[in-house]
């Protein structure tokens, strides 16, 4: 019979509320037809959709195990905060949040203000580039999601200012681009913070993708660590064999947990998928087991 430690599990997922094109209740759909055991929902800057997701599994369902067993489907609260750390952009990932904590909800509403002055900043400086595109238009386009660069890069492709959504990062809204406005961010150690107050796991995510060097990687890891950091990111979709070494390693320096996710997007990454990644991802469901017994030994 097959066990939870067995089944797969993704620590990483993004909904159509912020940058995946995937509703919650889609998201939850694949997550069993994939026969996962659990995945965390960890939208940009945003739990909006974490009620329509754990509403979604928690509905009757035929929910089997390839064995034929059945097979109840776990959704992990989470986030994903954006953060800036010596001019890099750093990513946090929340496990275990509790999405309804007053506190919380306020600080993230700070975020919510915060982009959309940048994203009509933006806006007008794409106009002023000769690409018509109102913030307005952009929520018309994406009403119930967290406004990020992949939804500019979408409008700007649907109306022929552009010939691909790379062409868009590369022309108007990379971080080097012309029309690029960065936002306001907290460092990382206050995204620890924030996350440790709602109760919450906080993950440094895909650390390799910073492209940082070792020792500068070390002293990040280090910093966070003494701030509250439980876990780091040692499985994800696009590293190599060496990669995950590498971050497992610091993981067993630093006491850290082990997370894993795919960074699942839908449309918006599409060679990466729930669960698998680019084909060969696998995090056991025994990671998650591992949080879960960390959180609840805190004091």
């Amino acid at each position: 019979m097959e066990t939870e430690a067995y089944r797969p599990i993704d620590l990483h997922v993004h909904s159509s509320r912020s940058d995946g094109t995937l509703s919650p209740s889609e998201l939850v759909e694949r997550a069993e037809k994939k026969g996962l055991a659990a995945f965390a929902l960890t939208d940009h800057d945003t739990v909006d959709g974490l009620d329509e997701a754990m509403e979604g599994a928690a509905r009757p369902a035929l929910r089997h195990t390839p064995s034929g067993d059945a097979a109840p489907l776990e959704v992990v609260p989470g986030i994903e905060l954006s953060t800036e750390y010596q001019g890099a952009d750093i990513h946090i990932v929340g496990l275990y949040i509790d999405h309804k904590d007053t506190a919380f909800r306020r600080q993230l509403q700070k975020f919510v203000d915060s982009r959309e002055e940048r994203n009509r900043k933006m806006c007008e400086l794409l106009r002023r580039a000769g690409v018509s595109l109102t913030y307005e238009e952009l929520r018309n386009a994406c009403p119930d999601s967290v406004i990020t660069r992949a939804h500019y890069a979408r409008l700007m492709l649907e109306k022929g200012y552009v010939k691909s959504r790379q062409e868009a990062f590369d022309r108007y809204i990379g971080d080097r681009a012309p029309c690029f406005v960065p936002r306001e961010k907290i460092t990382p150690a206050q995204a620890v913070e924030l996350i440790l107050q709602a109760g919450g796991a906080p993950v440094l995510a895909h650390p390799i993708l910073y492209h940082m060097s070792d020792a500068r990687l070390e002293t990040l890891v280090k910093s966070l660590k003494e701030s509250g950091l439980m876990g780091i990111e040692a499985i994800y979709s696009t590293y190599s064999p060496a990669d995950e070494r590498q971050i497992r390693s610091l993981a067993a320096k630093y006491d850290l947990l082990l997370s894993g996710g795919s960074d699942f997007h839908g449309a918006n990454k599409p060679d990466i998928d729930m669960g698998s990644g680019l084909g060969n991802l696998y995090v056991p469901g025994e990671l998650l087991t591992n949080i879960k017994r960390a959180l609840n030994r805190r004091p």
